[in-house]
């Protein structure tokens, strides 16, 4: 008897010696092989199963094998027979290797939701499957079909069935529709999803999904190849070269260093905040938070001071303002489709203007930034430059290669924007929380004092990490009011997506941050902000990226450690010098119009304490 091996391969098998024949399959990327050698007769597989398996002859002993195979007929359950494709099946096949198989040939996306039918039976076992005709092919129960979505009208599409309130309407879809759905705005097709498995999906950068910013993508207007980090797409040189470099100096030990700044930042603030007690003044939060989020990149990032706190009226530095301008030029111009980005006046033009204004002012703040002396490797870099220029000027990894100095300047601008504007936007959702939802900031302060915080604390990751509300607090704020929202990525390839939805190339999908974090499937009375749910069992235990604040995969935030060391440092400090109340009547809205949710019309109080409680006993 021949020994039934394939010689095919430059690789062995792993479960046995003999060497394998080697397949590709349709996505081009990933294969498997088959092995019959004496000792192993298995089939392995490399993520998606080979798309064929022909005849062969035997390598040790040159003696022909005719394999057996099985030729069926498959097509997808909610399409035409007549669709169906022929694929061989060797004997030897078990149920997973079946469906990777055949996952292959459709390009379905999760092998495992794949079932198999024939007139209306369910067939369970590869032998039911070897002995049926005309099979069609389910996903998770469900016949293929299309994505759904609201027809809208002529030209606008559902613009107006979107705006101004997208949260309050992509819900009502949601209930509607169900876990993906599309909508059309101005000719350009968007897909959303709350569905933590769809979102894992999404985010993967695999042979599926990359971040790809091509025209309709929410940041297309801004798309920034240069930048390589948040603007960029995934599959370039910039992006490899800025993501090895950047990544180090936002990195945990990085952040520990501007522990200090950021607390004499929001230390330096207290002058301006106790003016405004004094006056019994109430303030706008975001605008506030803006200036200190900014106030602290700013120093860190490009070591200036925008000398935000000279006095309650001292107006955003210009950078910071161009920066915020061109986030909501952004937000407006992609609402309106992607036809609108290429008009040479109005919207368009203004965020073009901003990106050149901003360009000149970030050459000019790099040029004047202190810089150290002396070429050091990545991680001491990041833990002994004074900010982030020295930082990029002087890092250089393992060969002794530097961040060339002509992609120095974008990965600056999108890292100083990107620092500001989503630590504004959830320190403002902190403050909002303080002052609407009752007994929050009596608990916090409670635990500062029981962990020995007086105003002369330097706080400290070992602090921070023992206040275990205050990290509740922060975690139930980004689940129900958290400040990002279109962290969108593009389809790769045809596919079928978990559900038995059919996806085209080439689409753009959001995972809506807010609508997972307050999806009723997994959370528990959603709507409830309670910071004690991270304490339960069934928070601990939900499912897989149920909670992505900063997204996830290759491509999530670089900066979440950052902007969590950020507000870890800024909010105990405000807390245990003001007391918070809100000043105002009326509901507090977000602003439709801004790349971020952010709140427009929080005011409140912010009294000077005269007392603190007692340690608990």
């Amino acid at each position: 008897m021949p020994c039934l091996t394939w010689p095919l391969s430059n690789s062995s098998c792993p479960r046995c010696p003999y060497l394998p024949a080697l397949q590709h399959s349709p996505i081009h990327t990933t294969s498997a092989a088959l092995c019959l050698g004496l000792f192993c007769q298995s089939l392995y597989i490399d993520q998606l199963v080979i798309r064929k398996l022909k005849p062969f002859i035997c390598h040790n002993c040159s003696s022909p094998y005719q394999f057996i195979m099985a030729t069926k007929r498959f097509h997808l359950m909610g399409e035409d027979p007549s669709t169906a494709q022929e694929i061989e099946l060797p004997s030897s096949l078990d149920e997973q290797s079946l469906q990777h198989l055949v996952a292959s040939h459709f390009a379905i996306v999760d092998p495992n939701g794949i079932g198999f039918v024939t007139d209306s039976e369910a067939l369970t076992t590869v032998a039911d499957v070897l002995g049926a005709d005309n099979i069609a092919i389910t996903i998770d129960g469900k016949a293929v079909r299309e994505v759904p979505g609201p027809k809208g009208l002529p030209l606008v599409g559902n613009y107006f069935e979107v705006y101004p309130d997208h949260l309050g309407n992509h819900q009502r879809l949601f209930e509607k529709y169900g876990p993906l759905f599309r909508t059309t705005n101005m000719g350009s097709t968007i897909y959303h999803t709350n569905d933590p498995q769809l979102a894992t999906i999404v985010f993967g950068e695999t042979d599926f999904f990359s971040k790809r910013i091509i025209d309709g993508h929410p940041l297309n207007p801004i798309k920034n190849k240069e930048a390589g980090v948040f603007l960029g797409d995934t599959d370039t040189e910039e992006w490899r070269e800025v993501h090895k470099f950047l990544p180090p100096a936002l990195g945990p030990k990085a952040v520990r260093h501007y522990a200090p700044t950021m607390q004499k930042t929001v230390e330096d603030a207290f002058k301006v905040f106790d003016e405004l007690d004094e006056r019994d003044e109430a303030w706008n939060v975001y605008p506030y938070m803006l200036k200190l989020g900014a106030q602290a990149v700013g120093k860190l990032v490009l070591g200036m001071d925008f000398q935000h706190f000279t006095s309650p009226d001292a107006r955003p530095h210009a950078m910071v303002l161009r920066i915020a301008q061109s986030l909501e030029l952004n937000k407006k111009i992609t609402s309106m489709g992607s036809w609108y980005k290429n008009l040479p006046f109005g919207d368009p033009q203004r965020l073009r203007d901003a990106r050149a204004h901003m360009e000149a002012m970030m050459t000019e703040s790099v040029e004047n930034a202190s810089k150290g002396v002396g070429d050091l490797e990545l991680q001491d870099a990041a833990v002994q430059a004074e900010n982030m220029v020295d930082y990029v000027l002087r890092a250089s990894d393992s060969k002794g290669n530097k961040l060339p100095r002509e992609r120095i300047m974008e990965p600056l601008v999108v890292a100083t924007g990107a620092g500001f504007t989503t630590t504004s936007s959830l320190l403002s959702w902190l403050l909002y929380g303080l002052v609407a939802y009752p007994g929050m900031q009596e608990r916090l302060l409670q635990e500062m004092v029981d962990n020995g915080f007086d105003e002369n604390t330097q706080i400290t990751a070992d602090l921070t990490n023992k206040l275990t509300f205050l990290d509740h607090y922060i975690k139930e704020t980004q689940r129900r009011h958290n400040p990002s929202y279109q962290p969108a990525r593009t389809s790769s390839v045809d596919m079928i997506l978990p559900g038995g939805y059919k996806l085209p190339k080439d689409s753009i999908v959001i995972p809506a941050l807010h609508h997972i974090h307050n999806n009723t499937k997994i959370w528990d009375n959603p709507a409830l902000f309670d910071p004690d749910r991270w304490d339960t069992d069934r928070v601990k235990n939900r499912p897989k990226d149920s909670y992505i604040p900063f997204a996830t995969g290759p491509r999530m935030c670089v900066g979440f450690n950052f902007a969590l060391q950020e507000v870890k440092v800024f909010l105990p400090k405000l807390v245990y010098r003001y007391k918070f109340s809100m000043a105002q009547d009326g509901p507090v809205e977000y602003d439709p119009m801004f790349q971020l949710i952010r709140p427009n019309n929080l005011y409140v109080r912010a009294e000077r304490r005269i007392k603190w409680p007692s340690k608990s006993d």
